[in-house]
């Protein structure tokens, strides 16, 4: 069960979407666009979970 809970793959993979491209990469527009929209999901999905613990605490 421990297994499940670890959350070190996960804190990384934000670390690593927001981290500078690497050159080697292979670098197309869609490529390009699919990392921004992943990056603005990311950013709404953790102003939400902040929203959220905020009305939590103030209810």
């Amino acid at each position: 069960m421990k297994k499940y809970f670890q959350l070190g793959d996960v804190f990384y993979y934000f670390v690593r979407v927001f981290k500078k491209p690497d050159p080697n990469a292979p670098n197309s527009f869609n490529l390009r666009m699919m990392h921004g929209i992943n990056r603005i999901s990311i950013i709404m999905f953790l102003i939400c979970i902040f929203v959220m613990i905020f009305r939590a605490l103030t209810r």
